[in-house]
């Protein structure tokens, strides 16, 4: 129940898009019996600054955001942690919006000698790089077909779904950040299952991604646990 010591978490995103990851927060916090909610805000693109600050106002302890906001929220941080041009993660304190980017958690410890990143994921090129890592970029307008036989790790980063922009191997690491709500799984999650590819789902992704921001907010553990079965469930 949300009651007038309630603390709100937002989730800054395009109007007509859904999300698990307000399933997913409350019953995290709902699992350590924290007085916390978190709450799906569609915003449109020219309302994003007044939708932060209404936060900030408001008393918001912070935000997830998502697409179309990750780049132009930037703007709107006082301080922002790394050097990141994306954004999905706001923390509010005493009137000081912090921003951060905890889109590539489920990267783990992992460190491959070459990469491709299919889509718009600066986030990932970015900490792949900072890593070592070769990594090679394939987008439509500007080089495509991609080219994965070579790379240890592929980053599915569009939001293709039901379409195989590329053929899994054996001994790759495909790490899909698309996933559907449903539970059934997209075609590049199914190749990589089928030919034996070590797979990190769209689920999987959005977990650790959920669980790095709920440690940000809160200063506690993330029970990892309850929140991935919160989003497997709901399949």
């Amino acid at each position: 129940m949300i009651g007038g010591t309630t603390a709100l978490v937002g989730l800054l995103r395009d109007p007509k898009v859904g999300s698990l990851s307000p399933r997913m927060q409350n019953a995290a916090f709902a699992a350590l019996a924290l007085d916390v909610a978190y709450v799906p805000l569609g915003v449109a693109p020219e309302r994003l600054e007044d939708a932060v600050r209404g936060m900030i106002a408001v008393g918001f302890l912070g935000a997830n955001v998502t697409t179309p906001h990750k780049l132009a929220v930037v703007a709107l941080c006082d301080e922002v942690e790394g050097a990141v041009e994306s954004v999905n993660t706001l923390v509010i304190r005493d009137g000081r919006v912090l921003g951060s980017s905890t889109d590539t958690a489920a990267l783990g410890d992992r460190r491959p000698g070459r990469a491709a990143v299919l889509g718009a994921a600066a986030a990932w090129i970015a900490e792949l790089e900072s890593r070592g890592t070769h990594v090679e970029v394939f987008a439509r307008k500007a080089e495509w077909p991609p080219r994965t036989d070579a790379a240890e790790l592929v980053v599915h980063a569009t939001p293709v779904k039901d379409e195989l922009l590329f053929a899994p191997r054996t001994g790759q690491t495909v790490i899909d950040l698309a996933y559907r709500a449903e539970g059934v799984e997209t075609a590049h999650a199914a190749a990589a299952r089928a030919a034996g590819s070590e797979l990190v789902d769209g689920l999987d992704v959005l977990v650790a991604q959920g669980a790095a921001s709920f440690e940000r907010w809160t200063g506690v553990p993330a029970p990892v646990d309850v929140m991935r079965a919160a989003v497997r469930s709901a399949a």
